[in-house]
């Protein structure tokens, strides 16, 4: 082949198909990085579709960013955990099958399809195999248990994306090859999440004018740490004594192991019992508005207590200028580094973080170097441009071997 058919061929655009349990209005990590990627996709001329799980107020088809949606209830997690998966192998297949022969794809983008269900995952193989499609998976979990293992290392999966390289070392360690698995981080939209000088105090975010703002980002969860968070608070507050901890209450999220609820249910009770309910602010924002809490935070927290794969938060955090802490945890310090673009603290130790805070409080010129170093990082490795290239080789690579 000639080198100038050669590149013809490799700029071909694509018809990909990518599936995953959520999209929003379902909020989460996974969620997310499928908004950040497939509307990148789209730009760069490929036909890009997605078949997802039903959510209360979306449609069962609907267009987004130039991305075809297809929503059905049999992809929807929390609705199986109630239902179970006893005889759903019919619905599963003729579901699949039709998103198949509408989108008609060159390859298929499958995310987090290795960890719940037997029948959507083999499904998804003999229809992929039976077209000749190959299917890409990307891991942005890893777990303990058999059906996982099962599910990563005998489904024919024509290559596997990491979110990190810690998720890459867990699937090497359930024996899947080195050379089959590809570490991806993932990319933030650095234009909408940046570095400025104006605070807006907006409705309900006017209460935290004046005062000095810890912001924790993720979900509330025991598992992201934030009843962490709230002990080192206890300890921050009596050197700032106006200080406010804003954590990001949670609703819309995939919840198939029903612990949500109780999860908040104890850090509002730890929040009563150490007496600083007036310095908390909790509620459930906006992409909007998690842009201006960027913009009015002074230091935040990401002091995850499990083997956190990424955390895409700290993204938005390095992109705002903002110093980051977070935990010796999963693939987190792949992307902080220790006194330069953040702080990493050992695990669950509330008082190593507490310290952390009062230094980035007391000493502003330190605050905005690490916050600019921060900025740089995600400039530099971060964006979603970078990520989409990434996975556009990914798809090349296995087109090419198929």
């Amino acid at each position: 082949m000639t080198t100038k058919k050669h590149k013809r061929r490799k700029a071909k655009k694509l018809r990909i198909a990518h599936i995953h349990w959520a999209f929003p209005p379902i909020i989460g990590g996974v969620e997310t990085h499928l908004v950040m990627l497939l509307p990148e996709l789209v730009k760069r001329g490929h036909s890009v579709s997605l078949l997802t799980g039903s959510a209360e107020g979306a449609k069962a088809r609907e267009t987004f960013k130039g991305v075809n949606i297809t929503r059905a209830p049999i992809m929807n997690l929390n609705w199986l955990t109630k239902r179970g998966l006893i005889g759903i192998e019919g619905e599963v297949k003729d579901v699949i099958t039709a998103f198949f022969n509408k989108t008609k794809p060159d390859i298929v983008h499958a995310h987090n399809m290795n960890y719940f269900s037997r029948a959507h995952a083999k499904t998804l193989e003999e229809e992929a195999d039976k077209r000749k499609i190959p299917i890409i998976l990307t891991a942005h979990n890893s777990w303990d248990d058999m059906l996982f293992l099962n599910l990563t290392r005998n489904i024919k999966w024509a290559h596997i994306i990491a979110v990190s390289f810690y998720i890459k070392k867990e699937l090497m360690g359930i024996g899947c090859p080195s050379q089959k698995i590809t570490a991806i981080h993932h990319g933030i939209d650095i234009r909408k999440f940046k570095p400025t000088n104006k605070k807006e105090y907006k409705g309900r975010l006017s209460a935290l004018k004046g005062k000095k703002v810890i912001f924790h980002p993720a979900r509330m969860g025991l598992g992201k740490g934030c009843d962490i968070s709230v002990k080192a608070m206890k300890q921050v507050l009596r050197k700032f004594p106006d200080a406010v901890l804003v954590l990001a209450g949670t609703k819309n999220i995939v919840d198939w192991k029903t612990t949500q609820q109780k999860d908040i249910a104890y850090i509002v009770d730890l929040i009563k019992d150490l007496g600083i309910e007036n310095n908390m602010f909790i509620e459930m924002f906006t992409l909007d508005e998690m842009v201006r809490l960027y913009a009015i935070a002074d230091v935040c927290l990401y002091p995850s207590t499990v083997g956190e794969p990424f955390g895409l938060t700290m993204l938005e955090s390095l992109a705002s200028g903002k110093p980051m802490i977070v935990t010796n945890s999963g693939g987190m310090p792949e992307i902080i580094q220790d006194g330069i673009n953040g702080y990493i603290v050992p695990i669950r130790d509330y008082e190593a973080i507490a310290t952390k805070i009062i230094n980035l409080l007391d000493d502003d010129t330190l605050s905005e170097r690490i916050g600019l170093t921060g900025r740089k990082f995600a400039e530099l490795r971060f964006t979603k441009e970078i990520m989409t290239d990434n996975n556009i080789k990914i798809y090349r690579n296995a087109l090419g071997a198929k």
